[in-house]
């Protein structure tokens, strides 16, 4: 299947671009999340007309990415959880609770938005977490993650 690309994806390609992905995940995934539409004679004089438009959107969240994401670098985030004697966690520190945690710091993060690098996190002290806040703007924060009895 022939895809218009509506946004820049991720080893796939840019705005604009006609590629050839499998027909499973442009009509599953690509398709319903307004991120391609089929490249069909009709839908590329529409987004030769819609492109400028479409451009100046994406430019726009990648401002605003930029602009969190100057607020969010560097920070330490601190995390508890029960731990044992030998600072291994009961449980695990995962995408799900540093979001939550940069939420309530002030911070408006996605789960989705997370990266770690090696899992979730399964040991007491600091680890190196990105976060992706657009294709183009990952910045990284140090979660230090507290043992409590």
């Amino acid at each position: 299947m022939q895809i218009i690309l509506l946004e820049k994806v991720v080893n796939l390609g840019n705005l604009g671009d006609i590629v050839k992905v499998k027909d499973g995940y442009g009509r599953n995934f690509l398709i319903p999340q307004g991120k391609a539409k089929r490249a069909t004679e009709a839908n590329k004089a529409e987004f030769a007309e819609r492109r400028a438009i479409l451009e100046k959107q994406q430019a726009d969240l990648l401002t605003a990415a930029a602009k969190r994401g100057e607020k969010l670098a560097g920070y330490l985030l601190q995390v508890t959880q029960k731990a044992g004697v030998d600072g291994r966690l009961f449980g695990s520190v995962g995408n799900g609770d540093i979001a939550e945690a940069l939420t309530a710091a002030g911070f408006e993060v996605a789960k989705s938005e997370v990266r770690l690098p090696v899992g979730p996190l399964k040991a007491v002290g600091d680890h190196a977490v990105s976060i992706a806040l657009h294709h183009d703007v990952v910045v990284d924060i140090t979660v230090s993650v507290l043992g409590e009895a």
